[in-house]
């Protein structure tokens, strides 16, 4: 049977953006994806993948391109600099049951950049349309793309990555509103995304300082874009989803969580880390997530001190329910 088509099926609803988990490497695994599209998630995108790692089949990559319960579909995002092999781990991806593939052209961090890849590419608009043409042409399913405005202040070609994007098969373009150079410091420049936008004939994500419900709305107001993704807000807070999407559609967020459902959420969370990881590592890397999920609150501080000197799930779990009993009793 012949399957919708999944960037058409994104933009069908005109009475909100939809909004989309940003990919964030070390935080959007399949547990992760899976807690965000229970919360409202329209679209989650998994961590980027290296495609040179990808060709060699490095088991962590089939390990993070792994399908969440509630992927629908399952967006898969790629590194890398040579257009044959990003073409190449686009096609495994794919087989592997990927049904869209994004391209990272924004990502800021020294170790992509100095690989060429990531926000390196916005240096290099030439060998950005190769990577994307490539991609395009060697799979079936469609192809989108994050950027960021440009290298810096002085090299901001947002306009003309979007114009090569489209032209070289993209299906949509996610816009960070920041510069490579700024990484995650000042403020999302969300005028430049509304420009970008202005001068688009693909669909355009707008990405950066999305927090709460009210900004959601300005932003989207104030920049016209197609969707609205959402990152580091998320992290410890993925009912921010359906917060936004209640306060876009009804003019207010739905009643937030009691503490007990938010317990719920927290510990199955962690069950789902420690199966889907394996208990050693899932244990690690739940801290910071128990961390993300515990700050701001009372004791919170001295807990995630206790968590991270805890070598035992069961005095992870045991230490979470002391910490839930206190936050419900100060309520």
């Amino acid at each position: 049977m012949h399957k919708p088509d999944p960037i058409a099926r994104l933009f069908r609803d005109k009475s909100r953006p939809p909004l989309i988990l940003a990919p964030m490497a070390g935080v959007t695994d399949a547990p992760f994806r899976s807690l965000a599209s229970r919360f409202g998630a329209d679209w989650t995108v998994s961590e980027m993948v290296a495609s040179q790692a990808m060709i060699r089949k490095v088991e962590r990559c089939f390990k993070i391109s792994q399908a969440a319960l509630g992927d629908s579909p399952l967006v898969v995002q790629i590194a890398g600099s040579d257009p044959e092999i990003m073409a190449k781990a686009a096609q495994m991806q794919v087989e592997l049951g990927a049904e869209v593939i994004d391209i990272n052209m924004g990502c800021p961090v020294k170790k992509i950049v100095g690989t060429g890849a990531g926000a390196a590419l916005l240096r290099d608009e030439r060998l950005a349309g190769q990577i994307m043409e490539k991609v395009a042409t060697a799979v079936s399913v469609p192809v989108t793309v994050k950027i960021r405005l440009g290298w810096d202040d002085q090299n901001r070609n947002g306009q003309n990555m979007t114009r090569i994007a489209a032209l070289s098969g993209m299906r949509a373009i996610t816009v960070h509103g920041r510069t490579r150079a700024q990484m995650y410091s000042g403020q999302a420049d969300w005028q430049a995304i509304a420009e970008i936008k202005n001068i688009s004939t693909i669909p355009v994500i707008g990405n950066g300082d999305v927090t709460t419900p009210e900004q959601a709305l300005h932003c989207w107001r104030m920049s016209g874009v197609d969707g609205l993704m959402i990152g580091r807000a998320a992290m410890g807070r993925p009912w921010i989803f359906r917060e936004i999407a209640g306060y876009l559609e009804h003019g207010h967020p739905p009643q937030s969580l009691t503490w007990d459902e938010r317990a719920t959420v927290i510990v199955n969370h962690f069950h789902a880390m420690m199966a889907h990881h394996g208990p050693h590592r899932g244990h690690l890397l739940a801290r910071k997530h128990l961390g993300w999920f515990t700050r701001g609150f009372p004791n919170g501080a001295a807990l995630r001190d206790r968590i991270n000197h805890t070598a035992h799930a069961e005095e992870v779990l045991e230490l979470l329910q002391r910490f839930f009993d206190q936050q419900t009793e100060a309520a």
